[in-house]
């Protein structure tokens, strides 16, 4: 039986020893390491983040984007958080300091693969959302690239009420799973938002896929679900993606 991780090329998984690396007191300004029982990730929080305002009394709610990484960057240590700063988010991050988002970047195991770890990637969600106070639990943003695509429409159709929008990139999914959703849960999935984006000429993922979960979602009844696809792009449609601010200006649109 062919799975998903067919379409991706194989990576030697690295054997690394445990480092002094530790989870990191969060900070604005900075991206830190942080770890579930589960998961490593990934937070950062912006240059203006604050818990406290004593001129208002009033405290600013931040936007969330969760980011799920490639095949390529899984690890299982600390130390292996470094790999999700090659790409989207977490790189964007390490440049701009006043970057206007929480992000939060999980990191899958070596062995695994995203679709697999809903509930592992539910832990994190649950813990930043407590542990972060000024995280705005209704503008939380799901994005991810390659295998991060795929995790992106796994997550969306089985927990579409902890996000307000979505933006896979170069992924793809099983649309028929929206069917076994209960009601309720059926209808904040019609009701979430999508901007999916592929390039045409995908080498490793086609383009098709994406197209597929298009119209399969819309059959469902997914009220607005977008598809950039760009012509004579290979593999990497990210770059272009995250370094566009309309997809920014799209998320912040949204709210749950």
């Amino acid at each position: 039986m062919v799975t998903a991780l067919a379409f991706f090329p194989v990576y030697q998984a690295q054997g690394s020893e445990q480092t002094s690396k530790k989870r990191e007191t969060p900070s604005p300004g900075k991206q830190v390491c942080q770890s579930t029982d589960s998961l490593n990730y990934l937070l950062f929080l912006p240059e203006d983040y604050s818990e406290e305002n004593p001129q208002s009394g009033e405290v600013k709610k931040w936007p969330v984007i969760v980011f799920l990484h490639g095949l390529g960057e899984r690890g299982d240590h600390l130390e292996d958080l470094d790999k999700l700063k090659l790409h989207g988010p977490p790189m964007l991050v390490e440049k701009n300091s006043k970057f206007e988002f929480i992000v939060v970047s999980p990191q899958c195991r070596t062995d695994s693969w995203w679709p697999w770890n809903v509930d592992k990637l539910n832990e994190v969600l649950d813990q930043v959302l407590k542990d972060v106070k000024q995280a705005d639990s209704k503008r939380v943003y799901l994005t991810g690239l390659s295998m991060g695509g795929f995790g992106s429409f796994s997550w969306t159709i089985r927990n579409p009420e902890r996000f307000a929008a979505a933006a896979p990139i170069c992924g793809g999914g099983i649309f028929h799973e929206a069917w076994g959703l209960p009601g309720q849960k059926a209808a904040y999935l019609r009701s979430l938002p999508f901007w999916i984006f592929h390039g045409a000429s995908d080498s490793v993922v086609s383009s098709e896929l994406s197209s597929e979960m298009r119209t399969g979602l819309q059959a469902f009844g997914v009220k607005e679900i977008n598809l950039t696809i760009y012509p004579g792009v290979d593999h990497n449609s990210w770059t272009q993606t995250y370094s566009n601010p309309e997809l920014y200006k799209w998320f912040l649109k949204h709210s749950r």
